[in-house]
């Protein structure tokens, strides 16, 4: 297995002062594993923009690499160029682009409909100050027409100017693989990096994977509603699913693991562990 691995973590900014002092906290455990950063994602529209860059701020004061969510969904030129220039003035260099969800009640895009056509503005605004992340599916966006369009959508990220992408999170490892497969076939070279969902809440990811379309595998979702209220046996399963998943992964080559940690360390400082990272 590859020591040269990129291993970063995901929270999204909190709301109130007790989930700030969460984030720390979870901040707090989470750095000595020196991951290469930290991304904090960006609300439907923007609705989190400066919570978003008080997480960010936090997390550079603390000599940490924070990974922004820019979502283009809403947004205007201008108002994404402002963002870009505070970045740029408080040092971050990497961006996470993505073309975000449209907020309930919203009638419009804005003035970008997709994510490369915002991969672009970046490059043209910025040149390569930015380490640009993407976001790709293994199994396919929810609102993509077919497989193949989804693959052709990504490339056109990557031909925009990304520099490497992360996956949503899956549970068959066969997905990713695949999707890479089918990646190297159109010439798409760049780091494909695996999101990973450690299992908590089994009602909680039900929910979330029924939104963006990351399948539960049936045997793995059949498991987890058998233990009904039992926490700790879902914990249990779930642990010993995702770990055994990140095994897999890294050593059929993933380049890294990325861990959606819903702001909170222990699970993902669990599975850390047991991959022996």
């Amino acid at each position: 297995m590859s020591k040269n691995l990129s291993i970063s973590f995901e929270f999204f900014p909190p709301q109130t002062a007790e989930g700030i002092e969460k984030l720390n906290t979870t901040r707090k455990q989470l750095a000595p594993l020196k991951p290469e950063f930290f991304s904090v994602t960006f609300g439907a529209g923007g609705s989190t923009r400066d919570r978003t860059l008080e997480t960010v701020q936090q997390i550079q004061a603390d000599g940490n690499s924070a990974a922004p969510h820019l979502s283009c969904v809403g947004s205007t030129r201008d108002n994404i160029r402002a963002i870009l220039q505070t970045y740029k003035t408080l040092g971050i260099k990497r961006i996470v682009a993505l073309r975000g969800d449209l907020p309930s009640g919203m009638a419009t895009t804005g003035e970008f409909q997709y994510a490369n056509e915002l991969v672009s503005f970046i490059r043209a605004e910025t040149g390569d100050h930015f380490h640009i992340e993407v976001a790709a599916y293994p199994e396919f966006h929810p609102q993509a027409k077919s497989p193949r369009d989804d693959l052709l959508n990504f490339e056109r990220k990557v031909k925009a100017g990304a520099d490497s992408a992360i996956t949503q999170y899956f549970y068959n490892a066969d997905s990713y693989f695949y999707f890479v497969e089918q990646c190297h076939k159109l010439g798409i070279t760049i780091p494909i990096v695996p999101g990973i969902m450690p299992i908590g809440k089994f009602s909680q990811l039900a929910r979330f994977s029924d939104a963006c379309g990351a399948e539960i595998p049936r045997w793995i979702r059949k498991t987890l509603e058998s233990y009904g209220d039992d926490s700790a046996s879902i914990q249990a399963f779930g642990m010993e699913v995702v770990t055994q998943m990140g095994e897999r992964l890294l050593e059929g080559g993933a380049p890294g693991l990325h861990f959606y940690t819903l702001n909170q360390a222990a699970p993902s400082l669990e599975i850390w562990k047991r991959l022996g990272l």
